[in-house]
């Protein structure tokens, strides 16, 4: 399998994030090559949300403040009910998700991170997945939900659980191989 030497990933998250969903891409991106900045709005460290408790916490490599979507070549978005709720009322964060799609550079959502995508207004006219309990909301903002393992719209990659993230970090691994992408309408 080809690496993905040189990229730079960043992971947007902050707390109460699904720690499955944050620690997996991390771990297999790093794997591939990646150099992988866990970002948030807050510095020091970021907890988890682990089944029916507050799990693990993960050091915070980079305040969201201090970056650029110039920096990255890719974003992932992990999911949990949480932090993606956290998330879709900052302005920063918003601002960040779409600087890195309208770059056409790769951007993952798993779970519920799609509401992220939804608030951005990137969900409408996309093929796309996510937790079931939020289909209506990326419906409801234009997009075309399936409920499928991965979906990928060019270089949209949305998933809909844990269950969903060897099949998620693979497709992501691939995007980030593969570089920009055009994102004009079909």
């Amino acid at each position: 399998m080809s690496t993905i030497d040189g990229k730079t990933i960043a992971i947007l998250s902050t707390h109460g994030f699904e720690q499955s969903e944050l620690e997996t891409p991390r771990d297999r991106l790093k794997e591939a090559g990646a150099t992988v900045h866990v970002i948030s709005p807050e510095t020091g460290e970021i907890r988890g949300w682990d089944g029916d408790d507050w799990g693990r916490p993960v050091p915070v490599d980079k305040k969201l403040s201090e970056v650029s979507a110039d920096d990255y070549d890719a974003l992932v978005l992990p999911g949990g009910q949480i932090n993606p709720d956290l998330l879709r009322v900052n302005e920063d964060a918003l601002a960040f998700i779409r600087a890195i799609f309208d770059a056409g550079k790769p951007l993952g959502a798993i779970c519920h991170a799609p509401w992220l995508l939804v608030e951005t207004g990137i969900a409408e006219g996309r093929a796309m997945t996510s937790y079931k309990s939020i289909a209506t909301d990326v419906k409801n903002a234009g997009g075309k939900w399936e409920d499928s393992e991965v979906v990928c719209d060019r270089a949209l990659v949305t998933s809909r659980n844990p269950g969903d993230l060897p099949a998620f970090c693979d497709k992501m691994i691939e995007e980030i191989r593969e570089g920009k992408h055009s994102r004009r309408a079909a």
